[in-house]
This record gives C-alpha cells, structure tokens and sequence, in this order.
C-alpha cells in the first residue's frame, strides 16, 4: 500500500484507522469474501489459481452433508497406470479413473469407524467417455468384502455431470409407525462397495470421473433444530475467536 509507506496511515473506505490497529484488523476481516463460484449446469466449482478447479455437486440447498470420502480406505479392482484411485479423488472433473479387466469393476471403500453415509455422488460424461461410460452400477454395503449386501442399483442413461445417488434407509428398529410414516435414516457401515455391471454400447472399460461419499452435517445447536448457517455473513459468528 503506497500511501501507508508515504505517511505511517492507512485510509479505508470507512475512514483513517491509522491510529487504530485493533480497528484495522477488524476492517480487513469485514472486507474478505468467500472464493468466487461458477455455475456450471448443477456442477458448483470454486475457481482456484493454478490446478483444476474443484468441482463437486451442488447440494448446498439440502442441508449441505459433508465429505467424508477422505476418512476412507478406497482401493480399485483394476486400473490403467495413472488412472486410479489418485484421479478418482484428486477434484478434478478432468482426470478420471479407467479400469483394465472385466467386467465387475469395483470401487471400495473402506471407513475405520462405523460411518453414516447419506448419499453418493458420481461425475461422469457421456460426451467424452462414450463406451466408457458406466449406464448400470450397483451399490453393496457391509463391513467387510466377504458379507456385502446389495443395497441399490442404479441405471444411467448417457448422464453428463453428478448424479446423486441416496443411501437412505428405513430405520432399522421397530418405532411403532407404518412404513409409509417412518422417516428415512443414513446408511450406517463400515464398507461400501461401487460395482459398474454394464457400460454404455457394450464397452467393456470404465471411466468414472470424480466420486463423493456425503454424511449428514452434525447439528451444535443442541437439536434445537436451528437453521444452518449457509451464507457468509452467518458464519462470520458461527464460532467465537
């Protein structure tokens, strides 16, 4: 800042703090923002400098669930060299993994704990992986490879961008209530299981762009069901310094 080196002050929109250092450490906290954001057709990216943007679905409007895929294990039936696990999970909707057998492919993921897991998210792209791109995947889950069970199948029909698949479950105890009066619970385990049974055109490889595994967000509002604080200028105060 040029005229802070000319006169010891510095003048900000809100007046000369010069004197004041508490007050410009305040000021300069007021005016930092959030990194800019690009829409791009249900695909929510934070521009960055340098690397590839992440990007990553928008789902900022149901609750906003957090990742939890970094607390996993994953591993791969089989991949092409520099096409595993590190592209499935490295942000980038550039890069991808390809497998390099037959059909199943698999992709697992093991947690440490007993997690709760409320949806799946895929990236893929029919447009540029054509024959490569998954259309049948099938979902198991258990604790370990030997008792998985198959939980959901899910067709695609050449899908380009996330497709967002709920591991939603009726509850396992008995609450009394119809089933049609029983709210819907995550998936709790501690193995989850993405097996592609089919591709699109017969194609025997697979591409599988970015994967995301969602839990619900723990509430700190003492289950006083309060609004989450989404915006900025909420989160300014979601935590005392």
């Amino acid at each position: 800042l040029p005229s802070c080196r000319r006169s010891g002050r510095l003048t900000l929109p809100g007046g000369d703090l010069g004197a004041h250092p508490a007050q410009l450490a305040l000021a300069l906290t007021m005016e930092s923002t959030a990194p800019p954001t690009l829409n791009t057709g249900g695909v929510e990216a934070e521009v960055t400098h340098g690397d590839a943007a992440e990007a990553r679905p928008n789902i900022a409007g149901r609750g906003a669930p957090s990742e939890v895929g970094d607390q996993a294990v994953w591993s791969l039936s089989t991949a092409k060299p520099g096409n595993g696990v590190d592209q499935l999970r490295d942000a980038s909707t550039e890069t991808y993994w390809q497998s390099d057998g037959p059909q199943p492919h698999l992709v697992n993921i093991q947690f440490h704990k007993k997690t709760r897991v409320q949806e799946i998210a895929i990236y893929t792209d029919y447009k540029l992986d054509e024959s490569y791109t998954p259309s049948k995947i099938s979902i198991r889950a258990g604790t370990n490879f030997h008792d998985l069970q198959q939980i959901k199948v899910e067709e695609l029909l050449e899908p380009s961008g996330w497709t967002t698949i709920s591991l939603m479950q009726p509850p396992s105890h008995d609450d009394g209530l119809s089933e049609g009066e029983r709210a819907l619970e995550p998936l709790r385990t501690y193995f989850i299981q993405l097996a592609v049974l089919a591709n699109h055109q017969n194609g025997r490889d697979t591409h599988i762009r970015q994967i995301r595994v969602y839990s619900p967000r723990s509430r700190t509002s003492n289950d006083m069901a309060l609004p989450d604080m989404n915006t900025l200028e909420f989160q300014m105060y979601a935590c005392v310094r």
